[in-house]
């Protein structure tokens, strides 16, 4: 049972406040496709693809994934299914008990490109629609029902009426549970790209250098390195870097944004701090572009009279 989202829901679901939500990811399977390697933790943009997941669902409630425990880049609740390997829908039902909000992002781990704005989406157009759930179909129009939003109880329904029908769930493929939902369908085959095999790897390591994304990947990754959660003004910091070396020199533009940094944790930290560190630095730096003209003859005042 599906509808079709239409334009207007997906259209708005970048203004509307996102519904609460927790996540289950999926991190257990075989990857045999990849050599039985361990996938969540395969890095992309040098970070593990679990991580890079994680991140995207930061604003979870409750996050639980269900693998092997292992060090991640954020707390998570760890659930198993029984038997290990006993399949996705298994899997779901392992993770679900241990959320309480009305609505669950079900995600797989193997998704490099996902994003916080993605499940934004899913939700809105979930709240919208009064489907059981939304998902993302990918660039050939295949359902992802491993990147999408449902409703709790329609989860816990349909697999409780699952496993009283099939004696449990073991092995069963996941269009079993989907086939019973009303879902929503949301097209985006970019957070929906996943790595099932070694030539998905290289092309997603490709696609994140590629020039429209490599900066917003760079600095996601350099704020995962280093622990922070900071949102800040990148053209502002390329603005006064550009400043900083056309104004003073060339190797003043990293070591002033080194300093802005240090001065916004110096005080109140956060975007404003940043910002203003930002503006007082700029401000210095065309000073000296200033000065320089006028002793270069470039538009200074002129000299005063000698007689």
């Amino acid at each position: 049972m599906t509808d079709k989202a239409t334009a207007g829901p997906a259209a708005r679901a970048a203004d509307a406040a996102p519904l609460p939500y927790d996540a289950v990811v999926l991190a257990g399977g075989a990857a045999r496709r990849l050599g039985g390697a361990d996938k969540p933790g395969v890095r992309v943009g040098g970070r593990a693809l679990l991580d890079r997941v994680l991140t995207a669902c930061a604003g979870a409630g409750a996050t639980v994934v269900v693998a092997v425990p292992r060090p991640t880049v954020r707390p998570v609740r760890w659930a198993r299914e029984e038997p290990p390997g006993a399949g996705p829908v298994a899997a779901l039902a392992a993770g679900l008990p241990h959320t309480t909000a009305e609505h669950t992002v079900v995600l797989s781990a193997d998704l490099p490109f996902l994003r916080p704005a993605t499940l934004h989406r899913l939700l809105t157009v979930l709240g919208e629609t009064g489907a059981d759930g939304a998902l993302l179909t990918d660039a050939d129009g295949r359902d992802q029902p491993l990147v999408a939003a449902y409703r709790t109880t329609a989860l816990r329904r349909e697999l409780a009426v699952l496993a009283a029908e099939h004696d449990g769930l073991t092995g069963l493929p996941l269009r079993r549970l989907t086939g019973a939902l009303r879902l929503t369908r949301v097209p985006d085959p970019r957070a929906s790209f996943d790595c099932d095999t070694w030539d998905d790897i290289v092309n997603a390591r490709a696609r994140i250098r590629e020039h429209g994304h490599v900066l917003d990947e760079w600095i996601s990754a350099v704020k995962d390195e280093l622990g922070i959660d900071l949102d800040v003004d990148t053209n502002a910091l390329l603005d006064l870097a550009r400043d900083a070396a056309h104004g003073v020199a060339r190797p003043a533009a990293p070591l002033t944004t080194f300093l802005v940094g240090y001065a916004a944790a110096q005080g109140a930290g956060g975007r404003e701090a940043v910002a203003e560190a930002a503006r007082k630095a700029a401000a210095l730096a065309l000073r000296w572009e200033e000065e320089a003209a006028e002793a270069q003859g470039k538009g200074g005042p002129s000299a005063p009279d000698a007689g």
